[in-house]
């Protein structure tokens, strides 16, 4: 079968069981909020909540705001997925994950990405604090993420699929405590968040050009971003510009020293201490282990 052929059967199988699960087309509620968020069920009415895994081979979606009743785990296969929590916003390339706790409010935005979640009843995994973590994949949970694809949440209980999400649930509290510090806060205040917007979108920009573009003095800016997010504009602007890399990492061929540069790092060594420090490995070990991943895959 073409590859074309399989996604097509891979994406009528995600249609149909979309159905069983939500048989009503509101799904999530348009009007939702971050402080309204609508309860997104994800077993069938009248079944009792159990593990299981739901894979789209080309999702194309913004979400709106909605919290789940289960715990998620979600990964790339491909491509990058978009979050947004009260915390800012988590770019979530391969071959990291994100932990997204029962109850908290999310929204996601996932374009043509071949996505697969897992979902885990809350009280299968021990208790942490209840907030999204982008986490490091390692070789062991990038295998059982794929092998857990084959028990899609409205398939038929087994003793194998049982032990599976048992143990894969007792990975989790593990897994989850290797996160990688990479996410961009959001603000309230609209001039605030316009020389966020600038900051991460222009990575060579400096502060005087930033303030410049959103009508800001340099000394509001920065009392206002330390009172709502509790970050430095150079803090800020060091997350901005490690997410770009981790995705130029992770899709492109481009070496560690020229990622570096457009990233806007002013020298490789720079760079490698900063992204050792947010995601807990160099940046040509990640991107080793990466490409590791996509063979065995």
């Amino acid at each position: 079968m073409s590859r074309s052929g399989a996604r097509s059967l891979e994406g009528n199988r995600a249609e149909a069981l979309r159905r069983a699960i939500w048989p009503e087309d509101s799904r999530v509620a348009a009007e939702s909020s971050r402080t309204n968020a609508h309860w997104l069920r994800m077993y069938a009415p009248g079944a009792q909540p159990r593990p299981g895994a739901l894979f789209n081979p080309d999702l194309d979606v913004d979400s709106h705001w909605h919290r789940h009743d289960m715990h998620q785990l979600m990964f790339a296969f491909e491509g990058a997925v978009e979050l947004e929590s009260d915390r800012g916003r988590h770019l979530i390339p391969r071959y990291l994950a994100a932990w997204i706790p029962a109850g908290v409010a999310h929204r996601t935005s996932i374009h043509h990405v071949r996505v697969g979640s897992v979902f885990l009843p809350s009280d299968m995994v021990e208790p942490h604090e209840p907030r999204i973590r982008i986490v490091i994949v390692s070789p062991l949970m990038h295998e059982m993420m794929c092998e857990a694809m084959r028990w899609q949440l409205d398939g038929a209980d087994t003793p194998l699929r049982t032990a599976f999400f048992g143990a894969l649930a007792r990975f989790c509290s593990e897994w989850i405590e290797r996160e990688a510090d990479l996410f961009l806060p959001t603000v309230t205040d609209k001039r605030l968040q316009r020389a966020l917007d600038y900051t991460a979108r222009e990575v060579d920009a400096r502060l005087p050009e930033v303030c410049r573009h959103a009508g800001v003095s340099e000394r509001t800016l920065r009392r206002r971003l330390k009172g709502e997010t509790g970050l430095s504009w150079e803090d800020y602007r060091r997350h901005g510009r490690l997410l770009h890399a981790v995705s130029l990492l992770s899709e492109t061929d481009a070496s560690v020293s020229d990622i570096a540069a457009r990233c806007g790092f002013e020298s490789s060594s720079g760079f490698a201490k900063a992204f050792r420090a947010a995601v807990g490995e160099a940046p040509s070990a990640y991107r080793r282990r990466m490409k590791h991943a996509v063979d065995l895959g």
